[in-house]
């Protein structure tokens, strides 16, 4: 079975051009908790070789390289010679996606509220022109009638509203939220490659909505990563500081 490997980042140094294919440099920080006794694994840096074709379908260019952040799906290699490739390890890139920075975050976070608040607006407009017309059909009737009317809307509508609110906060099925750097995961899953088109789909989901589609399942206490490397990829993609979570209660 051959070797995999998902890197995520920026290079750090320019873009190198040959034949028919490019090379880039990048480095990636070790998981911040070690199993107990084992030593942290600290910065491994990376040279990654990309066939010219897959790199111009990126749009990517040799200034853009350094600035945008990318994630890279491959395999690693010892063969290259040292003078083609500077990294501790060679990666022969299968995949290269170009993923959103965190401004088009904001931009699109930005054009959300807005669009909430147009939304907003537009209803207390119909409030209000329902309470108007409602106001004129009953002046006829007794001031009493009419006042416990106009209170009794905006009460039943302010209750339909807020369970919309709690639904949005996080994915259904979440039991808990933990910090993201906590949760510890398995070497068998560290060997896997996700799809990178549900992997992006994942990505798109969550600029929309600000949170994960689905919690990650943990082992509860060890805090063990049972299911949802994909969402995990994704939370680490977009620099989540916590994650919903699902327990996994082991006997």
């Amino acid at each position: 079975m051959p070797h995999k490997i998902t890197l995520t980042g920026s290079a750090t140094g320019p873009l190198r051009e040959y034949d028919r294919y490019v090379a880039f440099d990048m480095r990636e920080k070790g998981s911040p908790s070690a199993p107990k006794g084992l030593k942290k694994s600290t910065f491994i840096s990376y040279t990654v070789f990309v066939a010219k074709k897959a790199f111009n379908k990126t749009g990517l260019t040799k200034k853009s390289i350094m600035h945008e952040k990318v994630l890279i799906q491959g395999e690693p290699t010892l063969d290259i010679p040292i003078d083609e490739c500077p990294g501790e390890i060679g990666i022969i890139c299968f995949q290269i996606t170009v993923l959103p920075n965190k401004n088009d975050k904001e931009a699109n976070e930005s054009n959300d509220k807005k669009e909430a608040k147009q939304e907003a607006s537009k209803a207390q407009q119909e409030v209000a022109a329902t309470k108007q017309e409602k106001k004129q059909e009953s002046v006829a009737k007794e001031a009493k009638t009419t006042q416990s009317e106009v209170k009794e809307t905006p009460v039943q509508e302010k209750k339909a509203a807020h369970p919309k609110q709690q639904q949005a906060i996080q994915p259904k099925g979440t039991k808990d939220v933990v910090s993201f750097g906590d949760i510890i995961v398995p070497e068998a899953f560290l060997k896997t490659r996700p799809n990178p088109v549900k992997t992006e789909e994942v990505i798109e989901f969550v600029k929309r909505t600000g949170h994960l589609d689905k919690p990650l399942t943990i082992e509860k206490g060890s805090m063990v990563l049972k299911d949802g490397y994909r969402r995990y990829i994704v939370a680490k993609t977009m620099k989540m500081d916590n994650v919903p979570v699902f327990y996994d209660y082991q006997k």
